[in-house]
């Protein structure tokens, strides 16, 4: 059995991002968006993982961040997307052309 980390990388009113960690190792991302009466969710996940390890992740993301946000099964829906992650792209790092730079 896995044992699954989630590390927030932001919050606002409406929406909160995390980090999903197997040991040490990004196993992907979740995106998590409130709406009035539901919850949205988009989990990213590595393209290694097997139907059985995505429903021990759901139900880990169930019991350690959906249960201590106070929010109730039948309100959330949650995409899920598997692939392999091919970097992170910003504006924070300038190239001559004012656009986005490859992070990792």
């Amino acid at each position: 059995m896995a044992e699954y980390d989630f590390e927030r990388e932001c919050r606002t009113p409406f929406s909160e991002c995390y980090t999903v960690l197997d040991e040490d190792r990004n196993i992907g991302r979740l995106d998590v968006h409130f709406a009035d009466v539901i919850i949205h969710a988009t989990l990213s996940i590595d393209e290694s993982l097997t139907g059985d390890d995505i429903q021990e992740l759901i139900d880990a993301l169930d019991g350690e961040l959906l249960d201590a946000a106070g929010i109730v099964r039948q309100e959330v829906i949650i995409h899920v997307h598997q692939g392999r992650d091919l970097g992170v792209y910003s504006t924070r790092e300038y190239d001559n052309n004012g656009g986005f730079q490859r992070l990792s």
